[in-house]
């Protein structure tokens, strides 16, 4: 699940912090588990990271519940198959036990994000920034799709929605403290596929 330049993922998508413990900040998920594998309580998880290879190094892990309950886990092993990642869990020894994780979050505290490189962010952080197109604000980012593409999709809403691939041809500068990305789109790009705007619809409804 490697992105492409110029982003980064831990955590899927600009919805991935999520509230911690009181006092203890956001967690971001780097996994979620799908299946039980195996007979003595593995599980098998979708991996929503980067850096996968982290999980040698992670081995106190927080889980969050479909419910929005909370407990920490100790990874004993882990190992990747048919792109997923295969985790064994201290104390989650049989199939019954696995199961009753399906469902569940692997997270880190968002804090304890690998560094990126310069030139790179994170997915997740650009959640709310402006996007100016050649010095035209055209809206906000309200979320980011991984498809089949190199480049995620961007979903920005303003007077319409649209789908603009985050690429770096296309990309001018980000500046995340001011919460905005400067982009340079291709003359039509944005005309092309986009949703009706609530006043076009209503146009469309009176043509009817």
């Amino acid at each position: 699940m490697d992105r492409t330049q110029p982003t980064a993922s831990e955590g899927n998508g600009p919805n991935e912090a999520k509230p911690g413990p009181a006092g203890k900040g956001e967690f971001i998920t780097i996994a979620r588990v799908t299946k039980p594998q195996g007979r003595i309580g593995e599980v098998a998880a979708t991996i929503l990271t980067d850096f996968p290879e982290r999980f040698s190094t992670r081995r106190r892990l927080s889980c969050s519940g479909p419910k929005g309950e909370r407990r920490e886990l100790e990874l004993d092993d882990h190992w990747f198959h048919k792109e997923q990642v295969i985790l064994k869990f201290a104390g989650v020894d049989s199939i019954t036990q696995a199961e009753e994780l399906v469902g569940w979050e692997i997270q880190v505290p968002r804090d304890e994000r690998a560094e990126l490189e310069e030139g790179s962010v994170y997915v997740g952080d650009l959640a709310g920034c402006s996007v100016f197109d050649g010095g035209r604000e055209i809206g906000r980012i309200s979320d980011v799709q991984f498809g089949a593409g190199e480049a995620p999709l961007l979903i920005i809403r303003g007077e319409k929605e649209y789908m603009v691939p985050f690429a770096a041809e296309f990309l001018e500068g980000i500046e995340l403290e001011r919460k905005q990305v400067r982009m340079k789109l291709p003359e039509g790009m944005l005309e092309l596929d986009a949703p009706l705007s609530r006043e076009e619809k209503q146009r469309q409804q009176q043509k009817d």
